[in-house]
Parts: structure tokens; C-alpha cells; sequence
């Protein structure tokens, strides 16, 4: 049970993005290859490298439905369909874009400080991918809007994350030097293998060194969180489309079993990313937990077939320095059990529909998976809040 008047630190907070927040420092040279808006029969769509973009249905987040009303549906327990669960759609609130008004909501929300992500922007890179050049202007772009209107650790309590690319190597280590200056505390990446002016490449693949060695020395934490992917070039394998939209996904789209996040944990082990990179600190955020304990059991496997492979057993390295948010549904107990409860934090997703429309309720599935008051303090507040201070 929490104290009474506790406030929580959320690790998965959003807000809607503003109509020009890719625009309004665009660069004027690559204006018609990045985003544009258009009229197309009759609605307001997103053009993203001159295509209609369908990542997010209502891209300009006019109407938009409450925070968590898909909860029941992503626990499998509410009745009728989809879009039944949607109910009636509101005008965005004043808190998904203003950060003055959104503190009076963590007011009420009883949220000390929260890590603050994109909605449309977890969607956009694989949009770009095949204009790097016009992909990494496209995020210069969005993280000096998202500066300008959110600021990166706003009174202390809002802690926006920039959008960083590994496309283009070069480019990476220039963003994070100016999300530095700029104070940043964390900054936000997508998952899974990288496409570069090379081809594709692993997160671990040596020209990316120069970027984790310039992360580690400033301390800063790196998230990987959920969005469109690589991976859904991979799933076309096997007949799904290759073009991402939320809330629209076939049965077999969530039964394929590569799961990008775990590929990309590994992948940062097994180059020795994280072994040469003591200071790294990794958090998966609205990836849910479900992939950690096969993962766990495949770096075992690993570990005893090839320990001169190793510096040390994988597993342990993980635990040192991989933070995450699960998911409200995710088995609890058995993550606890697998990575600790100094590596598990709150994450609502609010406002989106799939999260949790009052934060502190998490607690309860706490109770429910055995997480005693102590543990549940730790998970609620203290775990996410230590990765907002930059390590020394």
C-alpha cells in the first residue's frame, strides 16, 4: 500500500504533437521531402516524403477518445468490439499540449515528474529511411519544436525526451551533443536493426561506437520505446503489411514471433556495446516485459555453450543496465523474479487509450503479483526518477 498523498514518477507519459512540430524549423531545403499537410478527399492528411502517412488515423489529433479506455480490451476483459471501446471522442484537452496545463493534470494525477515521449513521432523514421538525409533533418526539426514548447526537464518535473536517429552516425553524435547543451536528461531511439547509408546495420556495429562512448561519458539514459520499427519490413514476409497503423492489426500481426526490443537488448550484448559501456543505461519503455524472461533464457543458453564469448554471464549485465516499463497485463511476478524490482518502473501511457487513465492505479496489480509497500515505492517512483539525473 502507498502512503497517504504519494505521488508517483511515470516513466510513459505522452502529449499530442502540435500540427507544425516537424515544420516550424524544418529546414527550407528539404521542406518538400519530409512532411507536408494536405487535403485528400476531403480530411487533413499527413504527407511524409510526398505519401500519405497512416500511422496515426487523425494525425492532427482533432478528436480523440479518453485516456485508457482500451485497458479493459488489453486485459482481455471488455465486451464488445474495438471500436465500440473507443466510445465518444472529445477535442484534445489543454494538457496534451500546453506543459502549464499539463501540470495541473499531474497535479491530479498525483505525478511528482514523468518522462514525456512522441505519439506520432515514434512512427515517423521508417517513413523517412529512405531519404536519411531528409530523416535527419526531420528530427532536428521535431526535438527544436519539442524544446521550444515542452522543454527538456521543464520545472523538474516534465522530462521530454529528444528523438535521435543512428541513421546517419554522424549526425547522431551532433543531436545528442546539442540535446546535451540543451540539458536534456534522457533522449529517445527507435528499436531493431538500422538502416544507414551502408546498409543495415546492428546497434552494435563498431561506426556506431563514437555515439555510445559519447552517451556513456555524458551519463545520459537512452530509451528504446514503442513505435514503428524495422521489423515491420520483416513481418511483409509473411503477407502483413509493411506500413504500420495503430489500432488496425490482423491476428497473425501479433502472433509473429521476432520481437524487435529483445533483438535490439541482445544485439547491444553480444557486441559488447554494454560491457565496454559500464555507464550505459537502457530503458524499453511501452514494450512490455513479456520478452524478458525468453530472452534471459536464450542468454543462458548462450552463455554456457560459449562462455569465452562473455565477459561475464549476459544476464548480469542486462540486470545492471536494461530499466523497464511493463506493460499493466505482463506476468509481474515472473519479471520481478527474472530482472529485479530496481529495474521495473510505472509506465501509464497517458493519455493514450491503451494505457492506464489514473496512474496510481498500477499499484493494485502490484498488490495482486505479492510486490511488498517498499518494492512498491520503488517501482511507482524511485526507479524511473534516478534516470532524469545525468550520472556524474
Amino acid at each position: 500500500m502507498l502512503p497517504d498523498g504519494f505521488q508517483a514518477f511515470d516513466a510513459d507519459n505522452h502529449y499530442y504533437e502540435a500540427t507544425d512540430a516537424f515544420t516550424r524549423h524544418l529546414e527550407p531545403a528539404y521542406r518538400k521531402r519530409c512532411m507536408q499537410w494536405a487535403q485528400v478527399d476531403g480530411k487533413t492528411r499527413l504527407l511524409v516524403g510526398g505519401k500519405v502517412n497512416r500511422f496515426i488515423p487523425d494525425p492532427t489529433f482533432s478528436r480523440l477518445a479518453r485516456p485508457g479506455v482500451l485497458e479493459k480490451w488489453f486485459r482481455g476483459t471488455a465486451e464488445g468490439s474495438l471500436v465500440e471501446q473507443f466510445g465518444e471522442l472529445e477535442p484534445p484537452r489543454p494538457a496534451y499540449r500546453d506543459r502549464d496545463a499539463r501540470l495541473l493534470a499531474m497535479d491530479e494525477l498525483g505525478l511528482a515528474g514523468a518522462l514525456f515521449f512522441p505519439t506520432l513521432g515514434v512512427g515517423m523514421e521508417q517513413a523517412l529511411i529512405h531519404d536519411i538525409p531528409a530523416l535527419c533533418a526531420a528530427f532536428r526539426a521535431f526535438n527544436r519544436w519539442l524544446l521550444e514548447d515542452w522543454g527538456f526537464a521543464y520545472r523538474e518535473r516534465i522530462f521530454a525526451a529528444p528523438y535521435l536517429t543512428l541513421a546517419d552516425p554522424d549526425n547522431a553524435v551532433a543531436e545528442l551533443d546539442w540535446a546535451l547543451a540543451q540539458d536534456a536528461r534522457l533522449i529517445v531511439m527507435q528499436y531493431g536493426p538500422i538502416r544507414t547509408a551502408r546498409g543495415w546495420a546492428s546497434p552494435g556495429d563498431p561506426v556506431f561506437e563514437p555515439f555510445w562512448a559519447r552517451a556513456a561519458e555524458a551519463g545520459i539514459t537512452i530509451v528504446y520505446h514503442g513505435g514503428d520499427s524495422a521489423y515491420t519490413e520483416l513481418i511483409s514476409w509473411w503477407g502483413e503489411s509493411q506500413e504500420m497503423e495503430a489500432f488496425r492489426a490482423t491476428p497473425m500481426r501479433g502472433l509473429l514471433s521476432p520481437d524487435a526490443i529483445a533483438d535490439t537488448i541482445a544485439a547491444l550484448l553480444a557486441n559488447g556495446v554494454l560491457a565496454r559501456h559500464p555507464r550505459l543505461r537502457i530503458a524499453a519503455i511501452e514494450t512490455g516485459a513479456d520478452w524478458i524472461p525468453p530472452l534471459f533464457q536464450r542468454l543462458k543458453k548462450s552463455y554456457s555453450q560459449q562462455p569465452h564469448a562473455w565477459p561475464e554471464d549476459p544476464r548480469e549485465t542486462l540486470r545492471r543496465h536494461v530499466w523497464v516499463s511493463p506493460f499493466h497485463e505482463n506476468d509481474l511476478t515472473r519479471l520481478r523474479e527474472v530482472i529485479g524490482v530496481d529495474r521495473i518502473m510505472l509506465g501509464s501511457d497517458w493519455p493514450h487509450t491503451e494505457g492506464i487513465a489514473q496512474p496510481l492505479n498500477f499499484v493494485k496489480d502490484l498488490e495482486q503479483a505479492g510486490y511488498l509497500d517498499e518494492e512498491q515505492i520503488r517501482v511507482m517512483r524511485t526507479n524511473a526518477e534516478s534516470l532524469v539525473t545525468r550520472l556524474p
